[in-house]
């Protein structure tokens, strides 16, 4: 696809220009934007393509999409503020805060278990309706109803939505605001973050349509083909991994306006490629003079707290406190970074050592869950300018 590239890279930023245009000549992008700021300051500025990925309409610089799981990093902030404000404290259980979560064997579930995926909480026996799972009282009487398919705290695996669930109840039981409301004022509006969760009928007009697309095969090559085991969780229905996807069934569409203004911090947020960029910074660094989380606190928060086989992913994966850590499951750009990827390929992280941080939309969802070949095409472009140390 021969596309335009629209907007900015600094002086020694070229290879980046040049590789998110090569993401639209050979790995089939269909509309898309990435930003990258370097120790508060944005370096890399670019939008190209479609902004809707059934359309020919042109992505515009204030395009926004849905990130899916990207939602996750920003969900995991509010908590940690809470925490450095002294309203939720890390190693306590959850049921201090919401005691009617304690049911059916959760006494010892700790706020960190939620955020380290380790609470034993990845799927619904009942599955929830979008109704349901969009009404924060019923999502999370269905939440503390569940039993735990592990021992709290002694395994980890990859809370699809009910992450979601599980933080929004705490934030309401600390502040009682939503978490959709609570990131608006107290992340997004103090950063001017062009990102919501929960997104307002007025900027509705912004959000392109996201969809399915398949990746072209580059001539001569080999098909990668994931491992049977993982094929294999997909595929049964009563697998742990279909069926933490499927906490809310029927899957709802995300192009739904309705799905839009709902506010499910696993997987509905909206944002800009500048937006969860921008965030990103202001966990390592100062934005214009806001910072979000104390140094002390990311280095919590990209301390990990899970590693190895993920009973829901079957791949190996490193977790801190509420965000993915660099690796071979979800490579990002050093070993120190920290992030969250979106299922289908949008992705934001910073790295603490180098100061950057990367935010990276796109409307074309892709089969992947962490390691987006997209995404890793721009990050491999983005080391290439970082000086090593």
């Amino acid at each position: 696809m021969d596309v335009e590239v629209h907007g900015t890279a600094a002086g020694g930023w070229e290879p980046v220009r040049e590789a998110f245009a090569r993401n639209f000549e050979r790995l089939g992008e269909r509309g898309a934007a990435l930003a990258v700021y370097r120790d508060g300051r944005r370096v890399v500025d670019l939008w190209a393509g479609a902004k809707d990925v059934d359309g020919d309409a042109p992505w515009q610089r204030d395009t926004a999409q849905v990130v899916r799981s990207a939602t996750k990093g920003v969900a995991a902030a509010a908590v940690l503020m809470l925490y450095e404000r002294g309203l939720l404290d890390l190693d306590a259980p959850v049921g201090r805060y919401w005691p009617e979560f304690k049911a059916h064997g959760k006494e010892g579930v700790l706020v960190r278990h939620v955020l380290g995926h380790r609470a034993g909480l990845p799927v619904l026996d009942r599955p929830l309706s979008f109704a349901d799972a969009a009404d924060p009282v019923r999502a999370a009487e269905a939440v503390a109803a569940q039993a735990p398919v592990w021992e709290p705290g002694t395994d980890h695996g990859y809370h699809a939505l009910t992450y979601g669930w599980l933080v929004d109840e705490l934030v309401r039981r600390v502040t009682g605001e939503g978490t959709g409301e609570w990131i608006a004022s107290e992340i997004a509006a103090p950063l001017g973050l062009d990102l919501w969760v929960g997104l307002p009928p007025s900027e509705a007009h912004r959000v392109g349509r996201a969809g399915k697309v398949e990746a072209p095969e580059p001539p001569g090559a080999l098909r990668a083909r994931p491992k049977r085991s993982v094929t294999a969780a997909y595929a049964d229905p009563d697998s742990l991994t279909r069926r933490a996807f499927a906490a809310i069934d029927p899957s709802p569409d995300h192009n739904d306006p309705a799905f839009h203004a709902a506010a499910l911090p696993a997987a509905n947020g909206i944002a800009t490629a500048d937006g969860l960029a921008r965030f990103y910074a202001s966990l390592v660094g100062a934005v214009d003079g806001v910072r979000l989380l104390s140094p002390d606190t990311v280095e919590r928060a990209r301390s990990e707290e899970s590693a190895g086989p993920d009973r829901v992913l079957v791949v190996g994966t490193r977790f801190g406190l509420g965000y993915m850590l660099h690796g071979s499951a979800s490579p990002f750009l050093a070993p120190g970074s920290f992030g969250h990827p979106g299922r289908g390929g949008s992705l934001g992280f910073a790295d603490p050592g180098s100061g950057v941080a990367f935010g990276y939309v796109t409307n074309g969802f892709r089969k992947t869950v962490t390691a987006d070949p997209r995404a890793q095409a721009l990050i491999r472009a983005v080391r290439s300018c970082v000086p090593r140390s």
